[in-house]
């Protein structure tokens, strides 16, 4: 006799619901399909295309999957979104595939997934295909998604590493350190006056507009290893070297005090909505205006310039004007934070 229950009174995520009949369907369309109605019915999706496209793709392993200020879901969307606008281009078409750990908790799923959608509205970005599969217990980890944007060049310049060179400014769009810090906190229970939150978000718009509106040469995302080492590969994918000011980095206090209890530097510490441009100098002013404009990257400010090939690739000058060599990190600082 089977007594397993149906679906409708299933709270949690099982095997069935990645076996490809009755349950799965049921959670596809009760569930993932009717929160994308752009996505295709069919084994592909086709869409127009017209112009020069970019794609980029990412897969999302985050621990905890909900933090402060964000959840898996809102990462996925906006850090496929925002590689796009790092080379000036503008998200169009998402593919979202889920690996699902049986067990999961099905109203978590569903606070993920109006997440996600929530988020691609904001960004204007349309789910079309997808993929779901479940994985036995103990062997996934809740959930993983992987997402690819598909999107159109609209930036007037080519934005790339090796077009930085000798003279050019570097801005960073706000404070770092601020979402591996959020989720080290969260994960660690970590109890401060003040919550850490996460400054996981969108950064299309302001992109876009600064590379559609000045000669931008390069612009990189802050995630993984931080600002330090958006710096140092961009230094040496350009064969440049760079001199930022510590003075000038933005960190609030909280994130400040977080990193001296656990030992951290908060240049190498996750960003999931921050980003660094680099630009001739005659841009700066127009820069900064264009980006305070945006509230992500209100705080925008200059912290350093552009020189020819040094000895290091950045170097950070101290508040004690010693000079500061930064290297990439030997491992990974704070794993599973993206």
């Amino acid at each position: 006799m089977n007594c397993a229950l149906p679906y409708q009174e299933r709270n949690i995520i099982t095997l069935a619901h990645g076996g490809g009949g009755r349950v799965f369907h049921q959670l596809l369309a009760g569930e993932i399909s009717s929160r994308f109605p752009k996505g295709s019915g069919h084994d592909a999706a086709t869409f127009p295309t017209s112009g020069n496209w970019a794609m980029t793709t990412d897969s999302y392993v985050i621990t905890p999957r909900i933090f402060p200020g964000g959840d898996i879901g809102k990462l996925a969307v906006c850090g496929s979104v925002n590689d796009l606008a790092m080379g000036g281009a503008k998200a169009k078409y998402l593919t979202l595939g889920l690996i699902i750990e049986e067990g999961l908790p099905m109203d978590e799923l569903r606070i993920i997934l109006d997440s996600i959608a929530s988020t691609c509205a904001r960004a204007d970005v349309d789910i079309i295909t997808g993929d779901t599969k479940v994985v036995d217990r103990g062997r996934g980890d809740g959930l993983y998604i992987n997402t690819t944007a598909v999107g159109e060049v609209l930036s007037h310049h080519f934005v790339h590493p090796n077009q930085v060179k000798p003279g050019d400014v570097v801005i960073v769009s706000g404070d770092v350190g601020r979402h591996g810090a959020a989720v080290m906190a969260s994960r660690q229970s970590l109890q401060f006056d003040s919550e850490i939150t996460s400054d996981c978000g969108l950064l299309h718009e302001t992109a876009l507009e600064l590379c559609q509106s000045l000669e931008v040469h390069c612009m990189r995302d802050l995630t993984r290893g931080g600002l330090a080492s958006a710096l140092i590969e961009v230094a040496q994918e350009s064969g440049t070297g760079t001199s930022i000011s510590e003075e000038l980095i933005p960190v609030t206090e909280h994130v400040a005090s977080f990193c001296d209890i656990l030992g951290l530097d908060p240049v190498y510490v996750a960003n999931e909505g921050r980003f660094a441009v680099w630009l001739p100098a005659s841009e700066v002013d127009q820069a900064l205006k264009i980006m305070h404009h945006h509230e992500i990257s209100s705080g925008a400010c200059v912290i350093g310039d552009v020189r020819q090939t040094t000895a290091y690739p950045v170097t950070m000058v101290t508040p004690y004007g010693t000079h500061r060599p930064l290297d990439m990190m030997s491992g990974e600082q704070l794993p599973r934070i993206c």
